[in-house]
């Protein structure tokens, strides 16, 4: 007899979401020069969640001005000083977790249990790792006295969007640069709230500024002539554009871009954890992750054991209200990024792949995509070359260790990979051979502050986190 879980909703009443809101700029928000706005929807609903400026060119140059004065006086700053902000932040977002994690399952559509338990916890401690840095900067490792660059231009994604914002600040910040920051056109919500966090800290006015916008906006603040440090994570795509728009000038420049990870599982693996280290890699934040675990290669011998218990354990799965604390997988961002994962899984099946998905009732509205999986993948498929950022995992074999180096790095990313394998020296010989960022051991999806993440070939360069996170703010 099967058990069913009740629901156990998270209320929405601990966040009070304003029916419109402006641009943060100089400390202040305020409207968009030319009066232009666009809504943002929950992705569980399709509720219009608020109204929010469209900034332009006009609103870009306000901001960056607006960095630039505030440069002087917060680079001139000690560092203990700064550091004193950044504690505070750190702290502001601890006793506002709960409702920062209710905001971002709503705005963003991931389950409440990773926002409040995996993102929030994150958000705090890279602010709290990053201000005891502050004055320890002639200690990283990067000259005696190293210097702030200026201004940092910083575009971030819809995926994890208060952690993305958490990881682009908090080092901008401890560094002694002022920063202009544009959050994901689909989740501007959460960097809102910051922008309120920033002046309850009664950090400078100016020190952080905040445009929401589409493309567009992004564009014009890489592009801006007074911006001295682009820091950009999202799909490879936008990256080329840009290095282009970036390349001839003397902006320092970091990209965090798509990933195609390897979870490569041996015949010797625990079995029940490597399935649960799959399940996260790939379905953690309905597959929205640059570094997920999207292809999974298995030891020939295996095969048909680790297949049985990962399809067991799928049908596990809870799909739906990400409000609810049950939820495994919540709603796919948006209708465009479901038409993206819809049209590549639809590929994988005229591509001559096996499909499997556990049966599971979708809600019938908001954005939905069942956790699923393809078997007799090759690496001709477009499955296992193009990253589809959602729950599609395509699961290929391989019988040598040698066999397994080759496939995981027959792909033009590089970010991540995982290896399930119980012998320590066949760990440290495939994490010398593979190329990926960062190489987890019978884990997967691990996050530290203290530890340096970024990507090589088509995922980007630079790292953020860590000492080396500091680098990419400082004038080396």
């Amino acid at each position: 007899m099967a058990f069913e879980y009740a629901p156990a909703p998270e209320s929405r009443s601990v966040v009070d979401i304003a029916p419109s809101y402006g641009l943060f700029v100089d400390g202040e928000f305020r409207p968009a020069e030319d009066g232009k706005v666009f809504k943002t929807v929950s992705p569980s609903s399709e509720e219009v969640l608020s109204e929010v400026a469209q900034a332009g060119q006009s609103d870009v140059d306000a901001a960056v001005r607006a960095a630039r004065k505030a440069f002087e006086k917060w680079s001139a700053l000690p560092g203990a000083e700064r550091a004193k902000y950044l504690f505070r932040i750190a702290r502001i977002i601890q006793e506002r977790s709960r409702e920062l994690a209710v905001l971002e399952s709503l705005d963003n559509g991931k389950p409440i249990r990773e926002s409040r338990d995996a993102d929030l916890p994150l958000v705090a401690a890279h602010f709290f790792y990053y201000a005891g840095w502050a004055d320890k900067l002639g200690h990283a490792g990067f000259g005696s006295d190293p210097k702030p660059l200026g201004v940092a231009g910083q575009v971030i994604p819809w995926n994890f969007p208060l952690l993305m914002l958490a990881w682009k600040i908090a080092p901008a910040l401890a560094c002694g640069n002022t920063v202009v920051l544009k959050p994901a056109e689909t989740t501007p919500l959460s960097a809102l709230f910051f922008a309120d966090i920033c002046r309850q800290a009664g950090l400078p006015k100016g020190v952080v500024n905040i445009l929401t916008g589409d493309g567009s906006t992004g564009a014009a603040l890489v592009a801006h002539p007074d911006v001295n440090k682009v820091a950009f994570t999202g799909s490879t795509e936008v990256g080329k554009a840009i290095a282009r728009t970036v390349a001839g000038t003397e902006k320092k420049l970091t990209l965090e871009l798509g990933g195609k990870a390897a979870n490569i599982v041996f015949e010797d693996a625990p079995i029940d954890q490597a399935v649960e280290g799959i399940v996260n890699g790939i379905f953690f934040n309905q597959g929205h992750v640059c570094c997920a675990g999207s292809r999974l290669l298995v030891q020939e011998s295996v095969q048909d054991e680790l297949l049985e218990a990962l399809k067991r354990r799928m049908s596990t799965l809870r799909v739906g209200d990400p409000l609810d604390k049950n939820t495994d997988i919540g709603a796919i961002n948006s209708a465009e990024q479901l038409a993206r994962i819809k049209s590549l899984a639809d590929s994988g099946e005229a591509e001559g792949a096996e499909r499997w998905a556990p049966r599971c009732e979708l809600p019938s509205t908001g954005y939905w995509f069942a956790p699923t999986l393809f078997t007799g993948v090759t690496q001709a498929h477009r499955i296992a070359r193009e990253e589809i950022f959602g729950p599609v995992l395509s699961v290929l074999t391989f019988r040598t260790p040698a066999e397994a180096v080759e496939k995981a790095n027959n792909t033009p990313y590089g970010l991540s990979a995982g290896i399930w394998t119980e012998k320590g020296s066949r760990i440290l010989w495939m994490a010398d051979k593979l190329r990926a960022g960062v190489v987890w051991a019978n884990t997967f999806n691990k996050f530290d502050p203290t530890s340096p993440f970024g990507g090589y070939k088509e995922s980007g360069f630079g790292r953020e986190g860590g000492r080396h996170g500091l680098e990419a703010y400082l004038n080396v």
